[in-house]
């Protein structure tokens, strides 16, 4: 009789090899060393978001000063930087890490079940080159997938859509083949990407036309930052990027306060920026006057401006009115306009997945994420040895990732010090007032929200958007666990390290 092959296991399971995955297991690296984990990665390749999209142009839209890690300073002049470029980094801080050989690619995650005896999840996976099934354990999960689906984008119903005789293309399944040189491009969307495209199409376009159902803020920033490459110039890379660093901390911090508590002046502010940046006698408040308040939804930023740039060259445009049919040329609106295209791109949004679809149970029963509430935004309840991390909508994503990193390697710590292998959030009030988890207006958000775990109101069980407060309840207090509940399990079985 063939002996069946042992899993292996390791502390902590990864899942997802993006800018959270590689820098989650950076720091567990670095603050934890002892431990061993894996990156689970479903796609053939690390980079997540910057590795998967290829469309034309593609680019942060946040400083790479506050989107990069705290630990590895940002060396390019650009502040505002292209994928390429950003790829490179995040490979790069996996390899001086020494987090390469952790990364399992093709390793698609599909459930995972935690055993309160043996205090471990025993986790299925799926490998995308071969399709063979696989399992192993670990101790704890941290989900590092971001909340949007990798394998398919979001598009509305378009009535007469197979009536069109061009090509129909999403962002997020770009085709290597596509040749727009000389062709009518429409452009379906207002958001990050609809008007990263449409400047970077219109170079080798006839015309691009940006067709919105309705605006979204714009705003132009420069894409170096001369405070930043001074800096790195006077204090070297490391104090440079630091004090960079802190700068436009504070920089979007009062950028997104100053929305908050001031938004027509505020409206009136990037009303003023897009209307300089515009022809004369152009209609700003048809195309540029959004009918929510400033940072509602995020605010795009455009770098030196490209998208007006664009629109005063005459090689792009933007047409606000809402889509009645595909025709065989083209596009008619409801107004009656007509556009015609050769190529449609419907940047149109993201589907929504909490935590990359994976099924979860606990001690055979399944986990149902909208009975649960988070705790610190990083935790939920009723699920073991369970982390994740999801960004902020306001700032920079990378900053609450980092802090979020910090704080997992701090409670790993503490569980070591009092030997301690099974830790639980626990509602103090089961009827605790709770919203959803994402506090936040954008249309992928919403379809979904009902799929997604909930918060609380207050700290510890609300998720905070504000950076300087995460520090202080992640960082700098002293580790409060009030509601967390810790354990040992009976069972000790001994592990299997990679």
């Amino acid at each position: 009789m063939t002996p069946t092959p042992r899993r292996e296991h390791v502390d902590v399971a990864i899942v997802g090899a993006g800018i959270s995955g590689i820098g989650a297991a950076c720091y567990l690296q670095r603050e934890t060393p002892g431990k061993s984990f894996a990156i689970l990665e479903a796609r053939g390749a690390t980079g997540g978001t910057w590795d998967l999209f290829r469309y034309p142009g593609i680019r942060s839209d946040s400083d790479l000063h506050t989107f990069g890690y705290e630990f590895k300073p940002w060396r390019d002049e650009n502040a505002i930087a292209s994928a390429d470029k950003i790829l490179a980094y995040l490979r790069e801080a996996a390899t001086e890490n020494g987090v390469d050989d952790a990364i399992r690619l093709h390793h698609k995650v599909i459930g995972a079940a935690w055993s309160s005896e043996h205090a471990h999840w025993l986790i299925d996976v799926q490998r995308t080159d071969t399709d063979e099934l696989i399992q192993l354990t670990a101790n704890w999960i941290f989900c590092a997938g971001g909340y949007y689906r990798y394998d398919e984008g979001y598009t509305p119903h378009f009535e007469g859509r197979e009536r069109f005789g061009g090509r129909i293309v999403h962002p997020q399944q770009w085709p290597e083949d596509l040749d727009y040189t000389g062709k009518k491009v429409v452009v379906i969307g207002s958001g990050a990407t609809a008007v990263t495209l449409v400047p970077a199409m219109a170079k080798a376009a006839a015309h691009v036309t940006m067709l919105q159902r309705s605006p979204s803020y714009i705003l132009p920033v420069p894409a170096k930052d001369a405070f930043a490459n001074k800096m790195q110039k006077l204090l070297g890379p490391e104090r440079g990027y630091a004090v960079t660093r802190r700068k436009n901390i504070a920089q979007q911090r009062f950028i997104w306060r100053f929305c908050q508590r001031y938004p027509k002046v505020a409206r009136k502010v990037v009303r003023n920026f897009n209307a300089k940046q515009l022809p004369e006698g152009f209609p700003v408040d048809v195309h540029f006057n959004p009918a929510y308040n400033p940072w509602d939804q995020r605010l795009c930023t455009v770098p030196n401006g490209d998208l007006f740039a664009a629109i005063r060259a005459g090689s792009a445009s933007v047409v606000t009115d809402r889509i009645a049919t595909f025709t065989e040329t083209g596009i008619e609106l409801e107004s009656g306009q007509r556009l015609d295209a050769d190529i449609i791109i419907t940047a149109t949004g993201l589907n929504l997945q909490a935590f990359g679809g994976v099924t979860l149970t606990v001690d055979g029963k399944d986990v149902s994420l909208p009975d649960t509430v988070a705790y610190k935004g990083m935790m939920l309840t009723g699920i073991p040895n369970f982390a994740f991390a999801i960004g902020y909508t306001n700032s920079s994503w990378t900053l609450k990732v980092g802090l979020v990193s910090e704080h997992f390697c701090r409670l790993l710590s503490h569980m070591d010090a009092h030997g301690y292998d099974t830790c639980r959030a626990e509602l103090p009030d089961l009827a605790m007032e709770t919203r959803p988890l994402l506090d936040f207006g954008a249309g992928y958000v919403q379809r979904s929200i009902d799929q997604l775990p909930r918060q609380g109101t207050e700290a510890p069980w609300s998720t905070s958007m504000e950076y300087r407060t995460d520090v202080k309840l992640l960082r700098r207090d002293a580790a409060d666990y009030r509601h967390l509940h810790f354990s040992r399990s009976a069972h000790d079985e001994p592990a299997m390290s990679r």
